[in-house]
Formats: structure tokens, sequence, C-alpha cells
């Protein structure tokens, strides 16, 4: 084996010393992820992978491989992709997440809610177009698409609205996997699936709910106010076309069934950061959490969320870790912890 020049060997000692210059500035270089309490069972959030997907695709399989290789220490029992799987919904993009999310297949259940940039020419989303939908990359027949936990889709053909059930800590969970914007029609569907799900504890995942500012996406009571709402998007001017934002979702889907518990969202800069916790019309406290690091260095530094579930039935622990740095992000509203059936109080610094 060729031995690394000294430019070679000088190029990697200061991409070290810059990783470690990060993982100082940012969070808490640990040198490995919390371990988890015995009878805990982890759930692995994957946010905006677009820029990883474009340009860092060593960054998706790190953290895909990190999530296999630690399944069992940390009792990982799904993952969920926030969406904004690529940046311009380009065959070159998908193939880069294809790899990276096919060394789950076969070994952690996942699901995806796809993302504006993951649809339309260019990723614009000035239509429902995506290859996601395509059974060469998570389409009909897919390895995604015939995972067993795999409920059911909204429409015949396409993939990027699905459910999905798992048992974790002694009790079912269902997985709702929305769209971008999600149709009224979608909605309806979705009440159908958790109306059918009544012994379910429900998560759902779409790529636009929350905002920055710890409220839900509202376009009729703030509008352009809060940038990038999918009412804003070129989906939304189409002829007979429907959109949802997280205002929306609440008092059609979220709020009226009384096993809702979790929502989970990227897709929004400023700080990448959102939380806020909330009765429904049963009286259920519904947990709604944004997380988004595209905004950071290489598109996020493999940065992720991890759940941890408590035997307890109630305690969640919410961390922040990256396998690329080995280092947890200790900020206040990265790390917290939560009673699934409490109202929590907003996040805010010590």
């Amino acid at each position: 084996m060729q031995q690394p020049s000294l430019q070679s060997r000088l190029r990697r000692l200061r991409n070290a010393c810059f990783f470690a210059l990060v993982a100082a500035a940012v969070g808490d270089a640990s040198g490995q992820a919390d371990r988890v309490s015995d009878g805990s069972w982890t759930l692995a959030v994957l946010p905006d992978t677009q820029v990883y997907a474009e340009s860092y695709p060593q960054h998706f399989d790190a953290q895909t491989n990190w999530i296999v290789d630690n399944q069992d220490s940390r009792n990982i029992r799904f993952v969920l992709h926030e969406g904004d799987v690529t940046n311009r919904n380009t065959a070159v993009q998908w193939d880069n997440a294809k790899r990276s999310l096919s060394i789950l297949d076969g070994q952690v259940p996942y699901a995806v809610a796809p993302g504006n940039h993951d649809y339309g020419p260019g990723g614009n989303a000035a239509d429902r177009d995506s290859h996601f939908n395509k059974p060469g990359y998570f389409g009909p027949e897919s390895p995604y698409a015939t995972q067993p936990n795999v409920g059911g889709f909204f429409q015949p053909g396409k993939t990027d609205n699905s459910f999905h059930t798992f048992e974790a800590g002694g009790k079912d969970w269902l997985v709702l996997a929305l769209e971008f914007g999600p149709r009224d029609t979608v909605i309806d569907w979705a009440n159908q699936v958790v109306s059918q799900h009544p012994d379910h504890l429900v998560m759902l995942l779409t790529h636009a709910y929350m905002y920055f500012d710890e409220t839900i996406y509202d376009w009729d009571a703030k509008g352009p106010a809060q940038s990038w709402n999918p009412h804003a998007y070129g989906v939304a001017s189409q002829p007979g076309e429907t959109v949802n934002d997280g205002q929306d979702l609440w008092e059609k889907l979220v709020s009226k069934h009384k096993n809702f518990r979790i929502t989970f969202n990227g897709h929004v800069l400023g700080d990448g950061a959102g939380y806020q916790s909330s009765k429904g019309d049963h009286g259920n406290v519904v947990h709604q959490m944004l997380a988004n690091y595209q905004f950071k260095s290489q598109g996020g530094m493999g940065d992720m969320r991890l759940l941890e579930f408590r035997d307890d039935g109630e305690t969640v622990v919410v961390r922040t870790y990256s396998p690329v740095l080995d280092r947890h992000d200790r900020a206040f509203d990265q790390e917290f912890t939560i009673n699934l059936n409490e109202l929590h109080s907003p996040l805010s610094p010590p």
C-alpha cells in the first residue's frame, strides 16, 4: 500500500483539528454516545439530509451505519426521516440517499416523509412529482415499501404517504408519514388510519409543522411572517390543490385523537429547533418537535435526534448526537427530558 504523502498527512491533521474544534464549540466531545438505561428503547430521528445527498454522502452513511451498529446496545426500534432527503430531487442525489438508507434495510425499520426539496423539477416543490415514488428508489416493491412494519399507503403506485406500526416498551405505536403540506384527502385518509388503530400510540412525521418561534405554522394567522410555510410554495397554487400547514394539521388531525403523543418535523431554518406541548380535544398531551441542522457546517455534520423512552412508559430523554463528530450537543433546546403524559414548559436557557 502506498504511503500517504506529507501533504495528505497534513490535510488529515488539519481536518482532525477542525472537527475537534467544532465538537468543542457546539457540544460535548464525550468519546461515545450516552448510554441508555436498562429497559429503555430508542427512536432515531434523521433531520434534513439534503446537503449530504448533494455533497457529503459520507455523513449520511455515518448516521445509518451508526444506527445499525448500535441497534442492540441502545435498543433502537425505529427510525424516522423528517424529509428533504435530497436537495434537488435528482437521480444522482436519490442514488446517494438510497445507498445510505438501504443500510437500514432488513436491520431497523424506518419511515420517510418527503420534503419540499424532494418534489418538483430541481426540488422546487412546483408539483408533487418525486423520484421517491419510483420503484428503483422507495416506491412500490422497493425494500422500503415492503418492510414488514408497513401498514399501507394513501395512493396506489405511490409511497410518499404511508403508515407504519411497531412495538416498543410494551406498547404499540403507529407512525403516520405524510407528504409536504398534506392535501385534505391525505388528512382524511390519516384520520381513518388512526381511528382503525385505537390501541396504538400515534406519531406524526411530516416535513413542515413546527416553526422555530416555538409555535406551529399558521398561515391564516401569520402568513409569510413565518417563512417557508407550505402555503407559500408552488404546489399550493395548482388548480384544485389543497395544502395544510401545522395549524391545519392540528385542527384536522392531531388534536382529534386521544392516542396522539408526538409530532416530528424538519424544514425550518433559523436556529432549526422548536418545541411545544399542547392538549388535544380529549385531554391527551401532544409533544411537537422541530429539529433541522442543514445550515450547519457540511449540512449538519451528522447531527441527529435520539429519543430514549424509559421503562416507566412516560419519561423520554431527547438528545442530539453526531456520529461524524462523536459528540453530543448539550444546548438546552437540543437535550431535554419530557413526560409523555404531562405538559412541558417552554424550553429556555438554564
